[in-house]
């Protein structure tokens, strides 16, 4: 849930930066035991693309916001991963990974409607902005939805807004008349989710199978497997993982699910194998 992070202004180069120094917090400094040298760190996202002052403003909010902690560990200077770190990157996981496993229809909807009062405008706005990093789609005013098991992850959302108070959760089956699939489709921009997908196969179907061919070295892959991820937790954020009942037949993300877990199998081991080498104090 990386809406949560409030990184400062937002400019491209700077969204960049806390996108991928995310995905590095998450796929990186997590694996190698939640902490991370700010040196090697610093280092290793240079390689990745980004420039050292961008890197250190992005680990100085984080840790701001109650992500990061100083902790020296064999007399390198570093940063560990806090609790509320930890929790927001797996309630993140649990998004990200929504598109493997579509949604049983059975299973039911989960319902979000608020009523928050034009005195709380910017957490309504910020309310919303969460609901859409979840995958939920808007059906009409204040009423928003997605399958029944995003329900834990709404009721956190509100929690950190602190708007229980004006906002009702509800799962349960639909029992309308109108079209089931064409009610969804109104509240998601599915033909748009559709296109990432496919344009990520396009992107990336060579090198899945180039990376399962051949090992790369682990130079070379750290910061390709960075910047897969990167592009990759962007889109499951944008999927609801709905039932495949209710999506077209030639929905892309098995295809994309398929290569991107080619290219994390591919790519992740000898990614983690350059990382470790920066671990050790200078």
């Amino acid at each position: 849930m990386d809406a949560v992070i409030d990184t400062g202004p937002s400019g491209t180069h700077n969204r960049q930066s806390r996108t991928t120094v995310v995905t590095f917090l998450g796929a990186v400094v997590r694996p190698m035991g939640s902490w991370m040298p700010i040196a090697g760190a610093v280092d290793l996202l240079v390689q990745a693309g980004l420039d050292a002052p961008s890197v250190r403003t992005a680990v100085h909010r984080l840790k701001g916001n109650g992500w990061l902690e100083s902790e020296a560990r064999d007399g390198a200077r570093g940063y560990a991963l806090t609790a509320a770190a930890l929790e927001t990157l797996a309630a993140g996981d649990e998004v990200i990974w929504h598109a493997r496993t579509p949604a049983v229809l059975d299973d039911g909807w989960c319902i979000v409607h608020f009523g928050v009062p034009e005195s709380m405008r910017s957490k309504r706005q910020q309310l919303r902005a969460h609901l859409t990093h979840l995958g939920f789609g808007n059906v009409g005013t204040a009423l928003w939805i997605a399958p029944a098991r995003m329900r834990d992850a709404a009721q956190r959302a509100v929690a950190e807004l602190d708007l229980e108070a004006h906002t009702a959760v509800f799962v349960g089956d639909y029992h309308g008349t109108q079209d089931l699939t064409g009610l969804l489709y109104d509240s998601w921009d599915l033909a748009g989710i559709d296109r990432s997908y496919r344009d990520f196969v396009s992107a990336h179907e060579k090198l899945a199978t180039s990376v399962e061919r051949e090992r790369p070295a682990p130079a070379q892959a750290f910061p390709t497997y960075l910047a897969i991820l990167d592009q990759w937790r962007r889109l499951p954020f944008r999927d609801p993982g709905l039932p495949a009942e209710v999506l077209a037949p030639d929905w892309a993300a098995p295809r994309a699910v398929s290569v991107f877990e080619r290219l994390v199998a591919g790519l992740e081991a000898p990614a983690l194998d350059h990382a470790r080498a920066h671990w050790s104090p200078a």
